[in-house]
């Protein structure tokens, strides 16, 4: 059993270093792209306060085959969306532009798909390998304006240290 949560509040860098090194630790040499996904998502839910949804959405074709779209990975947290179009919601903006959208208030955001209707805030990072989007972490908040530009940082840095392990 791996107990990796950190023991007292941490500033948000010596966080996302601690994060990043845990999951550094739980990913290196596992080629299951679920497994590494699975242990990352509890990582995010035990690291970061404030949450009600933690998890990976990946890349995969829609229900017949054709455009590539996001489909539910591993998660903590309700039941979710199981398949986002690219550009529809939060997600899908991150997937279609392959940039990280930090959104204040989902109810604001045009196109947001409510999973849960608790979520106020949102962070949706791009995993990108060789330029093109594989996946993407998404966290949700019930607190607004709950995500910080510490915490893309910090999740863009663990987005790119999986990129090759996912």
């Amino acid at each position: 059993m791996f107990d990796f949560k950190p023991d007292a509040p941490l500033a948000p860098q010596e966080l996302y270093r601690e994060l990043l090194a845990a999951a550094e630790a739980l990913t290196a040499g596992e080629p299951d792209a679920v497994a590494n996904m699975a242990n990352v998502a509890a990582l995010l839910w035990e690291f970061l306060p404030d949450l009600n949804w933690a998890g990976f959405y990946r890349v995969g074709p829609d229900k017949t085959g054709g455009a590539d779209e996001l489909v539910l990975g591993p998660f903590v947290g309700r039941p979710a969306c199981i398949r986002i179009p690219f550009g529809k919601g939060v997600c899908g903006a991150a997937a279609e532009s392959r940039a990280t959208q930090l959104v204040a208030d989902v109810h604001a955001f045009p196109g947001h798909i409510a999973c849960d209707a608790a979520s106020a805030s949102e962070l949706v990072v791009p995993v990108l390998r060789d330029g093109a989007v594989i996946a993407v972490i998404d966290l949700d908040s019930p607190s607004p304006a709950r995500f910080t530009a510490d915490d893309a940082a910090g999740v863009e840095a663990l987005a790119a240290m999986l990129a090759d392990r996912i």
